[in-house]
């Protein structure tokens, strides 16, 4: 029996988490089951269960392949020096991570997982742990690149870097939310609403 290349088998486990997000998109996780999920990338189910244990197991893969690229993103960011500014810094990523609208079922997929994810983790322990895990690791991202604001002078040395990186995701997140509640805007607005924000100070008030 011919071997199977390790390039076979990558393509086809991202064939099966492809097909997987773009069900849990369209439906939510509770109303997909293991069968949709094999109509969907038209595998057997013994082609499936040779890469992931079940459902659960590839909604942990796909929390964790959109939580790698958030903070491999920022991690990019915080080497250069300094960082972009923060609604150029926080709109790319956004844009990064949107990009793949073909694996998340359109722009508005990875929104609507994300608000299914944040309820999920609520009664899934584990899948608690790993967002927690997760969160973490992009928390570290970001601080780094607030750190470098302010060794660069550009930002108050005299707020903590966590409290700022908090705020940071919050504002990611809650753009996010706001398009699965409400529908697709584009990310040019995240853009200016940062900017504006940032530019508090710059002009007085008469």
């Amino acid at each position: 029996m011919a071997r199977v290349s390790q390039e076979h088998l990558d393509a086809r486990r991202r064939q099966i988490l492809d097909g997987a997000a773009r069900c849990f998109a369209r439906n939510g996780f509770h109303a997909t089951s293991m069968q949709d999920v094999l109509r969907e990338v038209d595998l057997s189910a013994g082609a499936v269960y040779r890469y992931f244990g079940g459902k659960e197991e590839l909604i942990a893969a796909i929390v964790t392949e959109a939580l790698d690229t958030v903070q491999g993103s920022f991690e990019e960011a915080a080497l250069q020096r300094p960082p972009e500014p923060p609604d150029v810094l926080i709109a790319g990523v956004m844009e990064r991570v949107l990009a793949g609208r073909d694996m998340w079922h359109g722009e508005d997929g990875f929104p609507r997982l994300l608000i299914q994810v944040w309820t999920e983790t609520l009664r899934n322990d584990k899948l608690a742990a790993l967002m927690r895990d997760g969160y973490d690791r992009v928390r570290e991202a970001w601080i780094k690149v607030v750190e470098a604001y302010q060794e660069a002078g550009l930002m108050r040395a005299d707020v903590p870097a966590s409290d700022v990186a908090r705020t940071m995701i919050a504002a990611a997140q809650g753009f996010a939310a706001q398009q699965a509640l409400f529908g697709e805007v584009p990310i040019e607005v995240l853009r200016n609403g940062l900017r504006g924000l940032m530019s508090m100070g710059e002009q007085k008030i008469s």
